[in-house]
């Protein structure tokens, strides 16, 4: 490689900026240069982008030594998938410097939902050199009629981000659009690149993503050093009475110098509305902050999102409050300094976060914790063991997504047709659908063309048509409807935000929206906005003065504790016992709250089970600490309610967070030495699952989402989309149809598999049970609230009192509990 001449030309340009290639790099130019696929492994700000990017330029600059500065429109090089809109506009910049100080004639074209009606004319004549697209925009590619031979130039496929692609429908959608460029050469097909952070499975990751060309791939990795300092930022006193959300916004003083210090600050919270809220605290705190912070997050209108990110380019903003909608790998170079409010929920989740700071090669990653309450502090201790010990989760990749399938085959249908023989075998070399039977593939493409047993009465769901040996979409009905839905994201119905007098402030959550009355004051991009009318899916509002305002609730902001964290959480309370003696500051200054507990009750070990019976006004309590996270505690829950009411007919309310969960009944509970074991017991899981929860209604509104996706369902032209409820009514009708007429419905048994998978993590709670089984189960029965279960109480007063009513109550109930 390195007598190349495309080698040579890059190595002078590079040594002209004054910089040099890592070895990672250079590893990956010499794999594309001899045909390889593979994924690139390294930490943000050691440029990634470049070692796959300059890649195809060397190897382009090989074929072509004579001319390659004045050679255009050479049609489609590289395809570059990226899972964010914000990424795009940042890669294709730094790509484009790149080719200009070059002197070559490549063309960077970027194809989203924002790319003009005008460009994306052009690119249907003649694509770039380089076109950077979401998996969404790069199905629209497919589904348009000359599609192949505007990719038969394709020399290399590079898949951005691919952990956070992979895991998900979106990764999905990947893995049958790389099946269909490589069977559109299978002689010579273009090579693949993933490019990925570190995620615990990453040779699966690679498998996963090469499994069409059915050949090895390498992982080249940087092994560079990234320092990382995690600082968790401390309470004045710490609650010995902890409750969550409360903590949070009480230490906004503690930031403000933080963002002082720093050139510019992320501050990273898990939710939409604690944003709007934190905002308004910094906002309050430090009134000389007004036009240097600004917030960003997915439901804020693109223009105003854009100038963020732009401003954030330039240094001109000195801080943002955000959601995750900046967590990925928007290169802004100014960051310094990372705040992440509250749990980051995960390992890999907080190590991203933290990569946002320090992007430059060697620079230190500095992230602060800041805990919403102070057992959160346990958590930052949790998180800085695993960083330590190099623990990060892996994303299991998912398999037989029947819903993105049907969209699939509709996508091909619509421009070049499919002979069903032919794709069935391209298909089976994707990963997701390599175990896919004959007999199912046969059951889904009848579905499509006759609407199966249950809807072949029905136009709409006849949408294949049999012409010339292959399977066509000639209604354009059909086909437009379906382009306007090719996708895998389906969020609750949206509706635009707009003043009265004109001029658009945002979206927000039809759930939301529909729980307000007008007059009712909320706030939205910071904003304090009083409902006046929703019309035409539009909520008109007009500003408010009210120093009150309610905080929108996202649907999406409830994130589960990942497996791992969990872990590394029960290890910490293992050394609480010599907690003064810690080496971790965070683990000091629980000592009080760890004492309290173990004076009440108990403080469990990594390898013991905490139980604890308490009676009070409100009943008798059983309260469970397992630490695996808020979904598995839902689904144990109801389970162990199940498994008791079969003891004792007794019936009981739940509540639960990401440490543990609460069963409360008006009569005592019936859990003590001699049954506790049995009711942990794996034995028979799947079966109290099924009796113990409403899997079926569950199962029914999974199926909104998988009917949506399928195209069963249409949301609707733009400016008359159905409601969520008008949606979530049709999808349920179709749910009854399909289970009394055709019970074996490929998506029937895909809602009742992504409930038992994702929602109640079912391998997860088996996994629990068995650990369970071989620990130690300690029943404690303290004469009142301890440390650890009163946070799990206050969450299940929540729903009943208003915010106000709710501190009183707290402040009245942490009172009397220290008395």
């Amino acid at each position: 490689m390195h007598n190349s001449e495309g080698y040579k030309v890059i190595r002078q340009w590079l040594t002209e900026k004054g910089f040099s290639a890592f070895p990672f790099q250079e590893e990956t130019w010499q794999h594309i240069l001899s045909g390889g696929s593979g994924l690139v492994n390294a930490p943000t700000g050691y440029g990634k982008t470049y070692s796959v990017f300059l890649g195809a330029l060397i190897r382009f600059i090989n074929a072509h030594p004579e001319d390659f500065r004045s050679r255009r429109k050479n049609g489609l090089q590289l395809l570059w998938i990226t899972p964010l809109r914000a990424l795009a506009k940042d890669i294709g910049r730094a790509m484009e410097e790149a080719i200009a100080e070059l002197g070559m004639s490549w063309q960077v074209g970027i194809r989203n939902g924002d790319t003009s009606q005008a460009e994306r004319a052009r690119q249907r004549q003649q694509l770039p050199e380089v076109l950077i697209i979401t998996p969404e925009s790069l199905h629209l590619l497919l589904a348009s009629k000359n599609y192949p031979t505007l990719v038969k130039e394709l020399q290399l496929v590079a898949v951005d981000e691919w952990h956070e692609l992979i895991g998900s429908k979106r990764g999905v959608q990947v893995e049958l659009a790389l099946s269909r460029l490589v069977a559109l050469n299978p002689s010579s097909p273009p090579a693949i690149f993933g490019i990925s952070a570190t995620i615990g499975n990453l040779e699966e990751a690679m498998d996963v993503l090469l499994s069409s060309l059915g050949k090895e791939g390498r992982i080249i990795r940087a092994t560079l050093p990234k320092k990382m300092e995690v600082l968790s930022i401390f309470p004045d006193e710490i609650e010995k009475y902890p409750w969550a959300g409360h903590l949070g916004i009480r230490l906004v003083d503690k930031i403000i110098p933080i963002i002082r210090e720093s050139r510019t600050t992320l501050v990273f919270i898990n939710t939409r509305g604690m944003t709007e809220r934190w905002y308004q605290a910094i906002l309050d705190a430090a009134p000389d902050l007004a036009g240097a912070i600004a917030i960003h997050h997915g439901s804020i209108e693109p223009g105003l999102r854009l100038w963020v990110e732009d401003a954030l380019h330039e240094g001109i903003l000195k801080a943002v409050v955000c959601t995750a909608s900046l967590d990925l790998g928007v290169d802004f170079r100014p960051v310094e300094t990372v705040i992440q409010v509250g749990s980051p929920k995960g390992v890999a989740r907080f190590l991203q976060r933290a990569g946002r700071s320090g992007h430059q090669p060697g620079a230190t990653s500095r992230i602060w914790f800041l805990p919403t309450h102070s057992l959160e502090l346990v958590e930052s201790a949790a998180l800085q063991q695993a960083i330590d010990d190099s623990l990060i989760e892996s994303r299991e990749p998912l398999l037989l997504c029947y819903d993105v399938l049907m969209q699939y085959c509709c996508t091909l249908a619509i421009s070049e047709g499919f002979d069903p023989q032919q794709l069935f075998a391209e298909i089976k070399k994707t990963y997701c659908f390599r175990y896919l039977e004959e007999d199912d593939w046969r059951q889904l493409v009848s579905f499509l063309a006759h609407g199966g047993k249950a809807l072949q009465q029905y136009d709409d769901y006849n949408k294949l048509e049999w012409i010339g040996g292959r399977y066509h979409i000639t209604s354009r009905r059909l086909a437009m409807r379906h382009r306007m839905h090719i996708g895998t994201i389906v969020s609750d119905s949206m509706l635009k935000v707009r003043y009265i007098s004109g001029g658009y402030i945002g979206v927000i959550e039809e759930y939301f929206i529909s729980r307000l009355e007008p007059g009712d004051v909320f706030t939205l991009a910071g904003k304090n906005l009083e409902l006046v009318m929703i019309k035409d899916m539009t909520v008109l509002v007009r500003n408010s003065k009210s120093s009150k305002a309610i905080v929108p609730s996202w649907n999406g902001g409830r994130m589960p504790l990942s497996a791992n964290l969990g872990r590394m959480l029960r290890q910490q309370f293992d050394d609480a016992s010599q907690a003064s003696y810690s080496k971790r500051r965070e683990m000091r200054e629980l000592v009080p709250l760890f004492d309290l507990q173990e004076q009440l009750s108990h403080v469990p070990r990594a390898n013991e089970l905490l139980v604890e019976q308490i009676e009070t006004r409100d009943g008798f309590h059983l309260f469970v600490f397992p630490f695996e996270g808020r979904l598995v505690h839902e689904a144990m829950a109801a389970v162990l309610a199940y498994r008791i009411s079969r003891l004792h007919p007794i019936s009981f309310s739940f509540a639960m967070n990401d440490y543990g969960f609460e069963l409360l009944s008006d009569q005592p509970i019936p859990v003590d030495d001699s049954n506790v074991y049995a009711l942990f017991s794996p034995d028979d899981l799947l079966n109290d699952i099924l009796r113990s929860v409403n899997s079926t209604e569950m199962a029914r509104r999974k199926f909104r989402d998988i009917a949506v996706i399928g195209g069963l369902i249409f949301q609707g032209l733009p400016g008359e989309q159905k409601k969520a409820r008008h949606l979530q009514a049709s999808a349920s009708l179709l749910f009854n149809v399909f289970q009394e007429y055709d019970p074996d419905n490929l998506l029937i048994r895909q809602a009742f598999q992504e409930v038992f998978s994702i929602q109640m993590e079912e391998t997860r709670l088996r996994d629990m049970l068995e650990r369970i089984q071989q620990s130690k189960i300690i029943l404690q029965f303290p004469e009142r609230l301890t440390p650890f279960c009163f946070p799990i109480k206050v969450d299940s007063m929540r729903e009943q009192l208003t915010s106000e009513k709710l501190e009183d109550r707290i402040k009245k109930m942490q009172v009397q509990l220290q008395k």
